[in-house]
């Protein structure tokens, strides 16, 4: 079995790939490295034999995450590392080195189920746009705050803006105008998300007319699925461009 992590700024996705190593056996999201090794642990028949993962957390953590791996399953783990070019796509930062790697491995899995040009949308954290041409060359992309950062910068920075997370998910039920706080912050916030969408969909048909796919990735991507009938949904986009990174075989 295959143990795949995704380790974001909030939170560390999972799966656990069957011998295949294709289809998942179980899947899940952990909010500390400790829920991770806990909810490995309560697995029924569980037999790691490699691990892959990608992390755009600091180093030590990374390395104290790999750690327990070890010590708790005995596995060999292959970290993701940035690259001037993987599998037809060419980095398109000046310094490749900083292109963050969640964005890097999503734009391969792209490039890979597109085969051709296409535009990456990821909704965690941040709210990033990747555009790759036909060729393979990344020609950059886009960076804002994902629906928890407005969120939170609003309820941080405004004294009466005080609600919960059950709060938040009922005034999302529907986007017209807010007649409360909640309904105004959740929905405003979600309309700058489908705003920042349209303008990418708009720019990269300028590059390249219709011809070209969407991809839309992250926790968050439902918020603005509606907004683009025409683009993907990949949950799991990242671990595509994952097993391209770091081949196990």
């Amino acid at each position: 079995m295959i143990l795949e992590l995704d380790c974001g700024n909030s939170f560390i996705k999972w799966r656990v790939l069957d011998s295949s190593g294709v289809n998942a056996s179980a899947e899940g999201v952990a909010g500390s490295d400790a829920a991770l090794i806990d909810s490995l642990l309560a697995l029924p028949e569980l037999l790691l034999t490699r691990c892959r993962l990608v992390s755009v957390r600091a180093q030590e953590e990374t390395e104290k995450l790999v750690e327990a791996l070890v010590e708790t399953f005995g596995v060999v783990v292959t970290s993701a590392a940035s690259a001037r070019e993987v599998a037809g796509v060419r980095n398109g930062y000046e310094d490749f080195e900083r292109l963050g790697l969640d964005r890097w491995l999503a734009m391969l899995g792209g490039f890979k189920l597109a085969s051709g040009a296409c535009l990456v949308l990821d909704f965690g954290t941040a709210a990033t746009a990747d555009f790759i041409a036909e060729d393979g060359e990344h020609l950059g992309g886009f960076i804002c705050p994902g629906m928890s950062l407005m969120r939170n910068q609003l309820r941080t920075h405004t004294r009466k803006i005080r609600y919960g997370d059950a709060a938040a998910e009922r005034a999302l039920e529907c986007l017209s105008p807010g007649r409360t706080t909640v309904e105004a912050v959740e929905r405003g916030c979600a309309l700058m998300l489908r705003g920042f969408v349209l303008t990418q969909v708009e720019l990269a048909r300028s590059y390249w007319g219709d011809d070209f796919s969407i991809f839309l990735t992250g926790g968050d991507a439902d918020l603005v699925l509606g907004s683009v009938p025409q683009a993907r949904l990949v949950p799991d986009l990242v671990f595509v461009g994952l097993a391209m990174a770091c081949p196990l075989s």
